[in-house]
Formats: C-alpha cells, structure tokens, sequence
C-alpha cells in the first residue's frame, strides 16, 4: 500500500525542480448555494497529511462558496512532468496562529495589496484599488502590516486523490486513493 500523501511529496519535488512557473499552482473548484461551479487558480501554501492549504481574502467569491458549501477539488497539472493530480474533500478554516504566521511570511506588498482589495467585489477604476494601496502604505509606514480580519486560509482534507500520469497511446495510469477510516484504499482507474 502507498501513502498518497508521500506520493505527493514526490511528484511535487520533481515539479518543483521540473516547472518553470508555478509548480505550486493548482486549480480550486467551489460551488456556490445554487451549485453552480466556479474554478480558479490559486498557490499550495502548505501541505501534509491533514490536508493541502491556501489563503485568500474571507470575502471573496471562493470563500463564500466555501462557506456555503464547505467542500472543494484541487487540481495541479504539470504539463512538463506530463502529471495531474486530482484532490476532493471537506474544506475547514485554518486557525489564527497559522493565519498570521504565514501572512507575515508574505512579502509587504502582498500585504498591503490584501488590505487594499475588496476581492471579487466590483471595481470601478484601478486608481481607486491603487488609492487605497497608497493609503494602506502610508498608514503602516515603518511599522508591522497587520493581518486583516477578512484574511485567512483554507485546508482541503482530501478523501479522494487521483494521480494521473500520462502514457503513450492515451494508455494513461491512474491511481486512486479513496479514504478508508484512518487509512486509504488504493486502486487503478481505466484511462
């Protein structure tokens, strides 16, 4: 038996050594409450056995999604490596102490730039997302950034990872580990 998770880190230090952008990048499906689905790209920021995390502004599109239905699929596709692997499972908040542990991590731009946006909102200019910037800048000049209230993480607690990984003739492999109690099941799906 292969642990999925010890599968990832392999895959992901190739794709780490083999991408030239992003090997971080994975797509995140939601669903709203009307279960119309939305997907987009967001970074891996953490990752283990408890789950696979990113962050993101509390009020944007993919976190009310989430908040309405808290459960999601990630994708990461290495098209150099010719690999994806596909993620479902329950979606649960990140606590505070992670939170802004990994938003003083961030580069104080990126900071700035969370305090400024209204993510998913309607914008009317860019002068007035890049005013509020400026505001931002000028407020804590010299001083720590604080992370706002409505800046957090998610961690997607898989119950299905699927490792695909291409074959020739469209002969692809794929291996499917589906959560079992404490452990996983590990099967092969028809390409």
């Amino acid at each position: 038996m292969t642990d999925p998770f010890a599968l990832f880190d392999e895959w992901y230090t190739q794709a780490r050594e083999t991408e030239i952008n992003d090997s971080n990048a994975m797509t995140l499906a939601t669903v709203d409450a009307a279960g119309q689905p939305s997907a987009r790209m967001v970074l891996l920021k953490g990752h283990g056995p408890d789950g696979f995390v990113f962050y993101t502004n509390l009020e944007s599109r993919k976190a009310l999604h989430l908040r309405d239905n808290p459960r999601a699929a990630l994708l990461f596709h290495w098209k150099s490596a010719r690999r994806q692997i596909r993620i479902e499972g329950a979606v649960v908040q990140v606590d505070d102490a992670m939170a802004d542990a990994y938003f003083a991590s961030r580069s104080r731009d990126s900071q700035l730039g969370a305090i400024a946006s209204d993510q998913s909102r309607p914008l009317p200019s860019r002068d007035i997302f890049m005013a509020r910037y400026e505001a931002a800048h000028a407020r804590y000049e010299g001083g720590d950034v604080p992370r706002p209230e409505h800046w957090s993480g998610f961690r997607v607690v898989p119950d299905r990872i699927e490792f695909w990984q291409d074959r020739a003739h469209r002969l692809h492999e794929r291996r499917l580990f589906e959560r079992a109690g404490e452990g996983w099941n590990e099967g092969l799906l028809y390409p």
